[in-house]
């Protein structure tokens, strides 16, 4: 089994994000997927990515693995992880860099599973390939391990398995399992509980919760769920076309959120409207053309606080408690909202 991740207050944070721009070419325009996203994880944090489908949550995840086609992606900015220039890495390099340093989880793990190889076979594969003096016997050792860890029932049984012959929520533990296998520093999540039923997804939120603790990981967590987002990190960076428009400590951004996209969220959610026993509230529009994004606020077109000035340029980030931050110039006028949502 992995060991807890020895951290000294000499170590970098395991992740330095600055002014990071991702482009797709290949359609009619290049499309701006991510349009300078600064972030820091330190050691052993966990920060959850949230927002709508398209505000660049998942491309920002993973490019954190270069896991876009080289041929149709520019990625600009600085990207470090653990101390390491991620951008200028070869192919050899990075071929040791996944898995070892950072590994994913990805949201369907029966894509993500190869279906024609056991499961257990995969991770003996994935440790040998990464620790060529590790035996077969003792990588099976190893994956044995990790299947009790992540407690998948009958471990020594499931090992010979294929991925269609388990159910979602135990093919997601095995998914996390192998991302475990190589004893990564980095474990990045990409909406790893959509696919599952209510009651599993809860169980697979707090197992990596208590994997993260156990072994001193560092998690970056992709979800459109605020209320998981809540359960499972320690910050918050909420994304909205391609930007990050507020980012804080999970408590900070539920109990006093600044911009209006945030509280939006907040307002959406299904717990809220059972509670107040009022018909759940959506958000309006659309969000914008990432291939012609306008020159002010992203959201100004479905904010009702956006004035002249929201659409003139594009806002810089004002930070009202430590790390605590959001993109907008009517956070005054937003925050006076909250307390409304929040009572209930």
């Amino acid at each position: 089994m992995p060991n807890p991740i020895p951290v000294t207050e000499n170590d970098p944070p395991m992740v330095q994000v600055r002014e990071l721009r991702v482009t797709f070419s290949g359609g009619r325009k290049p499309v701006q997927a991510v349009s300078g996203v600064s972030l820091t994880v330190q050691r052993g944090e966990v920060v959850a990515l949230i927002g709508e489908s398209g505000s660049g949550k998942s491309v920002t995840l993973r490019t954190l693995l270069r896991l876009h086609p080289e041929r149709r992606t520019r990625m600009e900015g600085e990207v470090r992880v653990a101390g390491r220039n991620l951008l200028a890495m070869g192919g050899r390099e990075l071929a040791d860099f996944r898995g070892k340093v950072a590994s994913m989880i990805f949201q369907e793990p029966l894509l993500a599973l190869d279906p024609v190889y056991p499961v257990g076979a995969q991770i003996v594969e994935s440790i040998r390939r990464h620790e060529p003096g590790v035996s077969k016997q003792q990588a099976h050792a190893r994956a044995l391990a990790l299947f009790e860890r992540v407690r998948i029932p009958s471990p020594e049984r499931r090992l010979q398995a294929y991925p269609h012959e388990m159910s979602g929520g135990m093919r997601q533990r095995a998914m996390i399992a192998l991302a475990l296998a190589c004893n990564p520093q980095l474990l990045l999540a990409d909406e790893p509980t959509t696919a599952l039923d209510a009651t599993v997804q809860i169980q697979i939120l707090l197992l990596l919760r208590e994997l993260q603790r156990d072994l001193g990981l560092s998690v970056i967590f992709v979800t459109h769920d605020i209320g998981a987002a809540v359960e499972v990190a320690d910050r918050i960076a909420v994304m909205y076309a391609g930007r990050i428009v507020e980012e804080g400590t999970a408590r900070e951004l539920i109990r006093s959120p600044r911009h209006p996209y945030t509280i939006a969220l907040l307002k959406s959610r299904a717990h809220g409207a059972l509670a107040r026993g009022t018909r759940l509230e959506t958000i309006g529009g659309s969000p914008p053309d990432l291939s012609a994004l306008p020159p002010g606020c992203s959201f100004a077109d479905r904010c009702a606080l956006a004035v002249d000035a929201c659409r003139a340029s594009q806002p810089q980030p004002v930070e009202f408690e430590p790390g605590h931050r959001a993109r907008c110039i009517r956070t005054a006028e937003a925050s006076a909202t909250a307390p409304t949502l929040l009572a209930a």
